[in-house]
C-alpha cells in the first residue's frame, strides 16, 4: 500500500508540474498599464535571471566603462569625439542596468538604431 501511495502521489505532482507552464502562457496579460511592459512582457523566469545575473554584470560592466573612460579620455579630446566614447562607455551599459525594466531585453521601447537615439550626432 506504501508503494501505490508514493507512485501515485509522484505522479500528481508530476502532472501538476508539468501543467504550470501550459497555466503561465494563459496568464500573460498585462496588467500593469506600463507601456514597456505592453511591448515586451517578460516572464517571471526571465525577471529572476535578469536580477540575480544580468543586473550585476550590467553594474559591473558600468563601472569598468567607466574606467576605461577616464582611462581613454585624453585620447577622446584629442579626437573630439568625448560625449561618443562617454555614451558608448557609460550612459549606454548605465541605462540598461538602470533603467531598463526587469526583465526586458532593451530599454528602447522603440527599437531604433543608435544614430536614430542618439542626441549627440546633429
Amino acid at each position: 500500500m506504501n508503494l501505490f501511495r508514493s507512485t501515485a502521489l509522484g505522479l500528481i505532482m508530476t502532472t501538476g508540474l508539468a501543467s504550470l507552464p501550459l497555466s503561465a502562457s494563459a496568464m500573460q496579460d498585462n496588467v500593469s498599464g506600463d507601456p514597456t511592459y505592453t511591448l515586451e512582457a517578460p516572464p517571471a523566469y526571465a525577471m529572476a535571471g535578469d536580477l540575480i545575473i544580468a543586473r550585476p554584470l550590467l553594474i559591473a560592466g558600468t563601472a569598468v566603462g567607466a574606467l576605461l573612460f577616464v582611462v581613454s579620455l585624453p585620447f577622446s579630446a584629442l579626437g573630439g569625439n568625448v560625449e561618443e566614447a562617454a555614451h558608448a562607455l557609460v550612459v549606454e551599459p548605465g541605462r540598461e542596468a538602470f533603467v531598463r525594466c526587469l526583465g526586458c531585453t532593451s530599454s528602447w521601447a522603440d527599437g531604433g538604431s543608435y544614430q536614430d537615439r542618439n542626441q549627440y550626432q546633429q
